[in-house]
């Protein structure tokens, strides 16, 4: 229950909805003995796939495009396809970040990035991601 409870925590965190699934790894880390390397796994895992629902809708998105409820004009789509291409698919690399973060791994859906190169480049950045935040755990565990 404590793995599968990370991995939706990770899930709902890398898609467009708000949460916060660092809070939840570093809890577990301090608080029960978990292994350190299944849960960096879990919530590499469940990020990633949120990360690849949102690569779907991005898929889909523009399918809407010419309706008037469309969020996006067809300039804003110009603009952040010319973005995109400015910083390149390995902006993906961050898709970690918060804020900007799950928007990418949409935009990179939209513009249609190969699925390999998405997979490879958001499981980089979110693996370090977690990396790092069980570095940190585990360091605040230590000073306890």
């Amino acid at each position: 229950m404590l793995y599968f409870t990370l991995f939706i925590s990770a899930f709902i965190s890398a898609t467009l909805l708000p949460s916060s699934s660092e809070v939840v790894l570093i809890t577990m880390i301090t608080q029960s003995n978990a292994n350190i390397w299944l849960l960096w796994c879990t919530a590499t895992l469940g990020n990633v796939l949120g990360s690849c629902v949102n690569y779907w809708l991005g898929t889909q998105v523009l399918r809407f495009k010419h309706k008037k409820w469309f969020p996006v004009s067809e300039q804003g789509l110009e603009k952040a396809q010319n973005q995109f291409n400015k910083y390149g698919v390995y902006s993906l690399l961050f898709a970690w970040l918060p804020i900007v973060g799950d928007p990418l791994t949409v935009i990179g859906g939209i513009f249609k990035v190969k699925f390999s190169v998405f997979l490879v480049l958001v499981t980089l950045g979110k693996g370090a991601r977690y990396l790092a935040v069980i570095a940190l755990a585990v360091g605040i565990e230590a000073l306890i």
